[in-house]
């Protein structure tokens, strides 16, 4: 019996709609039209107050009277209901034909006016359609279009075609964007590649409508998806109200699937839900006296099991987490304990035996903190874990506030790879949004699992490969070397791993190294931190089936901004989820605009930019720098600092840094450019070229290139070089070619640009001091 009630509660968005839905048929059919009207608002209004929590914003930008055409996101099979239910006039909507002939949909159909409309129709037909749905318009009518022409079967805003542009055509009536948010993943989209037969993630749906401010009617369809994608920003507004902070959704996560595999490294095999919990109780039990006093606390520890379970005992005492860098230097280390004001640094012994660098302060090492656990502790950390109220829980480590999604969840500092480390301030709301994007874009699920292997002062690794594993339920494997490929191959085989997070330099070593069966499990590769070459791209495909997708973010935005994801594929059916050479849409809720590097006006469609973004992602500022924050962040718009362009099905293509631009003679010239065109030439697999530039009295700037060809390598280069199609103030004189033994990387895997520069600019006066010497 109670599998049965179980079972009626999860489906009761199907069995209530399903019920919905024969009481309009029948008034379609049989209730008179004087009071179809009025009963069919009842029922939507019942629909869209008990299944679905729905929350309209915008309303005042609905004409009263008059004509109007609305344009839509379409995520699922009920938009329609739910747009009826939340507009005060009637709409008439554009339906696909072999729906509105369908003979359980045309009732209602034609109880609601359907204008009939198919791809495969004639010429004729298709503009008989469009032609009725303009005189509707042109009589004072609301039609609604969704211009994406289907409904979206990889989650997220598909191009709007054409259709809207001849509807408007010789029409004065505004168009008014339209979007639907929170449908994804209800049981009537196509989440998780069905529709249906799944489990809804939670009743009631909380569901925002927002109805835009008006647009003219020669708006194009670009401008009109362009406003539908600032509206989904909006929507967020109401999204938090379901969202958690970080350590209460890792609760409520555990404590429902307690035996669920949670957490595994090189020294656990295997650590549940229920027991990843446990510990991070009983870790911050035995941390309270050791970070009393201090509200932002230092960690250094690599990806592993240990950094999981601390930066979850942190956050239950209401602790804001700096993960240190292992790869800094100690004067690096230094500053940034003192800009957070921490006294200690929680690491381990077994760490600090293999990085060179020491943390300053005093060290906490988690051997003697978890030394000699009393059974009074853990029957405590046991009780508190798994059955103490939340507040009880938090109050019980020391926090003395309840927790809330406004407060600082941690501090990274920036890699460096342009400038000095900056702290970015990200707080709960940032991060959890940021997870909530991430799981809108990808089909994550709990038999996912993640292969762990970016460092937790990373952004990427803290948010991506730290967090949102722990919130949404899936595994994740910790792996603190991530070019040590034998291992991450065998760890990835072992655990089954369908995520992996990594830079364009670790797929190329796993490329060599790796056995075509060690990633046979692999659904998705996103690749971020750096550009993806093509040739990486393609050699990972050749030899593991899987294309990596290329994704972008940056620490300022928690940090995922845009993503490309799989592609659909079906009879009738091609939506486009990735473009190589790209990276991807902006993510949910997340808005994009180009501006002139000069005027920071806005840019012409189709030219290149400077980027900015809007989201709830974005950062709160940098630690004690209002004035470096004010340089980035204007009303909510951060300025990425990157070039980028925008196609017209919105895919976005990073052209590169505007600092990694030298304007040479007044012309921009782009180092990332330069270095595609050397490497593509050079022949090599690996990066042997990175392009920089050093000061010139005469032009401003000069490009200088360092590498690690040999002399019959450089000259091969330098021949084809000369010949190539570029602009020949973009190639580099042969002077300016600097060999090196290696090129400067970070620890995150990028490449060191600010030493890069240091070692053009010494190696070009020692030349011009070998000059005037001679």
């Amino acid at each position: 019996m109670g599998a049965i009630l179980q079972f009626a509660h999860l489906h009761s968005e199907l069995l209530i709609a399903a019920g919905i839905f024969f009481v309009l048929l029948v008034i379609g059919v049989i209730v008179s039209p004087t009071i179809r009207n009025p009963v069919l608002r009842v029922l939507l209004w019942v629909l869209s107050h008990s299944l679905y929590r729905t929350h309209v914003m915008g309303r005042d930008n609905i004409p009263r009277r008059g004509g109007a055409l609305f344009v839509s996101n379409h995520t699922s099979f009920v938009d329609v209901l739910l747009l009826m239910a939340s507009c005060p006039r009637p709409t008439r909507f554009l339906m696909f034909k072999d729906l509105y002939d369908h003979p359980l949909l045309h009732p209602f159909a034609r109880l609601v006016r359907a204008i009939p409309i198919s791809p495969q129709q004639k010429p004729r037909e298709m503009l008989e359609s469009l032609h009725t749905a303009s005189d509707a318009i042109r009589s004072g009518e609301i039609v609604c279009i969704f211009a994406e022409g289907q409904i979206t079967r990889i989650g997220q805003l598909l191009p709007f075609r054409r259709g809207l542009e001849r509807i408007m055509k010789g029409l004065d009536a505004p168009i008014i964007p339209v979007h639907v948010d929170g449908m994804w993943g209800s049981v009537f989209s196509f989440d998780r590649g069905r529709f249906l037969w799944k489990w809804p993630k939670a009743l009631p749906y909380s569901v925002t409508i927002n109805y835009g401010r008006p647009m003219p009617a020669t708006a194009t369809p670009a401008d009109v998806r362009t406003a539908v994608q600032e509206l989904s920003a909006d929507a967020y507004a109401f999204r938090r109200l379901r969202l958690l902070p970080l350590h209460r959704a890792f609760v409520r996560r555990a404590r429902s699937h307690p035996f669920r595999f949670c957490l595994a490294d090189m020294r656990v095999e295997r650590m549940s839900y229920g027991s990843a919990l446990i510990k991070s109780v009983f870790l911050a039990r035995r941390l309270r006296e050791v970070w009393r006093g201090q509200e932002i606390v230092a960690v250094m520890l690599p990806p592993s099991i240990a950094a999981g379970l601390v930066n979850a005992a942190a956050s239950m005492m209401g602790k804001a987490v700096v993960n240190l860098n292992y790869t800094a230097s100690s004067a690096v280390l230094a500053d940034c304990m003192k800009q957070i004001g921490a006294r200690n640094v929680v690491t381990s012994h077994a760490f600090l035996e293999k990085i060179t660098v020491r943390p300053p302060g005093e060290l906490v090492l988690l051997e003697e903190l978890a030394l000699n656990p009393r059974k009074r502790d853990k029957i405590a950390a046991l009780l508190l874990a798994l059955f103490a109220p939340i507040r009880m829980l938090e109050k019980s480590l020391g926090r003395t506030k309840p927790a809330t999604l406004d407060e600082l969840a941690t501090v990274v500092f920036s890699s460096g790879s342009t400038g000095t480390p900056k702290g970015v301030m990200l707080s709960h709301y940032n991060i959890a949004s940021n997870i909530d994007q991430m799981e809108q874009r990808f089909t994550i699920g709990p038999r996912d699992c993640m292969l762990s292997i970016l460092p937790p002062f990373h952004a990427f690794g803290y948010t991506v490969t730290l967090w949102l594993p722990m919130v949404c339920g899936m595994g994740q494997v910790f792996y603190p070397s991530p070019l040590d490929a034998h291992a991450i191959g065998g760890l990835a085989a072992k655990y089954h791993a369908t995520f992996l997070l990594a830079t364009p330099t670790f797929l190329q070593t796993y490329t060599r190294r790796c056995n075509p069966e060690d990633f046979g499990s692999l659904n998705y590769v996103i690749v971020g931190a750096e550009k993806l070459p093509e040739r990486i791209g393609q050699a990972f495909e050749d030899k593991f089936g899987v294309h990596p997708l290329e994704g972008y973010g940056c620490t300022e935005c928690s940090p995922v901004v845009a993503t490309n994801t799989a592609s659909f594929r079906a009879a009738g059916f091609h939506q486009v989820g990735s473009k190589r050479g790209s990276i991807g849409h902006p993510l949910p809720g997340m808005v994009v605009r180009l501006l002139d590097p000069a005027t920071l006006e806005v840019a012409k469609p189709g030219e290149s930019g400077l980027l900015s973004v809007r989201g709830p992602n974005v950062m709160l500022g940098y630690l004690n720098r209002p004035d470096k924050t004010a340089e980035v962040l204007r009303d909510g718009w951060y300025n990425t600092g990157d070039i980028a362009t925008i196609d017209e099905d919105g895919f976005l293509r990073i052209s590169g840094r505007l600092s990694r631009f030298s304007k040479i003679g007044g012309e921009m010239v782009p180092h990332g450019r330069v270095e595609e065109v050397l490497q593509e030439i050079s022949g090599a697999t690996e990066q042997t070229f990175v392009v920089t530039a050093v000061a010139d009295e005469r032009k401003g700037e000069r490009l200088v290139v360092l590498h690690t060809l040999d002399d019959a390598g450089l000259q091969r280069s330098l021949e084809l070089l000369a010949g190539y199609d570029l602009p020949s103030l973009w190639k580099p004189k042969p002077a300016a070619f600097v060999r090196v033994e290696a090129l400067p990387y970070l620890g995150t895997g990028k490449l060191d640009l600010v030493q890069a520069r240091a070692m053009a600019e010494q190696a070009q006066s020692a030349a011009a001091s070998a000059a005037h010497a001679d």
